[in-house]
């Protein structure tokens, strides 16, 4: 069965969903920043004078996907600082072993500020000199020498792959493949309407998923979990007829109308015409979220991913009624 994302052709990566790889890195980016001109650290130790050739052994390090060990000389919100001779880097909370989701941001904080000192085995995973930044790993680095690039090369569109969910946010979820990460946005994560991805997906869950496009000179991988099910509108006028009465949740209710789960990933609209007889101020006046209705399909458009239907006309008496 042909795809729908084969169809449409490999989706662009919007620049946004690798953000949260930063979230609240404020001050983290891989630069001298915090390392005095007379070339020593911050704990008066004495460190390189020559970011150029510190630039180029971390460029080499990212290029061979080799591992370093590196102290944790700060934090913040976000995760880890790290310092390399004259540089300083970033390891990303979710992107530490065992490091627990916690619950509050006093936690989290504690949890960071009592790894400060710690040696860490980590590897690249992100390298921009122009930005001033490189972002570490230490899950990354549990895997062998060059296993990025080897994955990066096997990996193609439609193949289905196993990971772990390493951090959710409001635009999808990343997933450690084995080495590299790659992104569920959220429009991918579930044929249903999804408020947020962690709805779905939770931090250190096992994932398997579709691989839907691959940038090896990025080293971005872009990932679906819903295209793991087939896509219930591709056979939606097969399995369901116009005049079937069904029964359903209210999902939403808006000014026009509500929306209604005929079942899991399909959701029809009941126009506000069509949800009651007489006249009422709302819509939610006639029903509300997580309600069980029954109502009467009064069109499919499979094409257009559109199912109207009628809670007025939602009994046999009440289509009887509506005829007379």
């Amino acid at each position: 069965m042909t795809r729908e994302w084969e169809a449409s052709g490999p989706q662009p990566l919007d620049e946004s969903w690798w953000a949260a790889v930063l979230h609240g890195e404020e001050g983290s980016s891989f630069r001298s920043q915090g390392f005095s001109k007379n070339g020593h650290g911050p704990n008066g130790t004495h460190e390189s004078v020559d970011p150029a050739a510190d630039w180029e052994a971390a460029r080499q390090l990212y290029e061979d996907d080799g591992a370093i060990e590196l102290q944790a000389v700060g934090f913040n919100r976000g995760g880890l600082l790290v310092s390399w001779n004259s540089l300083r880097g970033f390891v990303p909370a979710s992107h530490l072993v065992d490091f627990p989701n916690y619950a509050s941001e006093m936690e989290r904080k504690a949890a960071l500020g009592q790894r400060i000192g710690q040696r860490l085995q980590l590897k690249i995973i992100e390298f921009d000199q122009s930005k001033g930044r490189v972002v570490f790993s230490e899950r990354a680095a549990r895997s062998g020498p060059g296993s990025r690039q080897q994955l990066l090369q096997s990996l193609k569109p439609g193949d289905v792959v196993s990971g772990t969910v390493t951090n959710v946010t409001d635009f999808g979820a990343f997933v450690d493949l084995g080495g590299i990460e790659g992104l569920i946005h959220v429009s991918e994560v579930s044929w249903n309407r999804v408020a947020h991805p962690r709805d779905v997906l939770s931090q250190n869950q096992a994932a398997e998923v579709m691989v839907m496009s691959v940038d090896r000179e990025q080293a971005r991988v872009a990932l679906s979990l819903k295209r793991m099910r087939p896509d219930p509108w591709a056979s939606v006028n097969q399995r369901f007829t116009i005049g079937q009465i069904i029964e359903g949740t209210i999902t939403n209710v808006v000014n026009f109308g509500a929306f209604m789960s005929l079942e899991d990933g399909l959701e029809g609209l009941i126009h506000v015409s069509e949800l009651a007889e007489g006249n009422f101020l709302h819509p939610r006046n006639v029903v509300r979220e997580g309600e069980r209705v029954r109502a009467r399909i009064i069109s499919i458009d499979g094409h257009n991913r559109r199912v109207s239907l009628s809670l007025r006309r939602g009994s046999p008496e009440q289509q009887q009624s509506a005829v007379a």
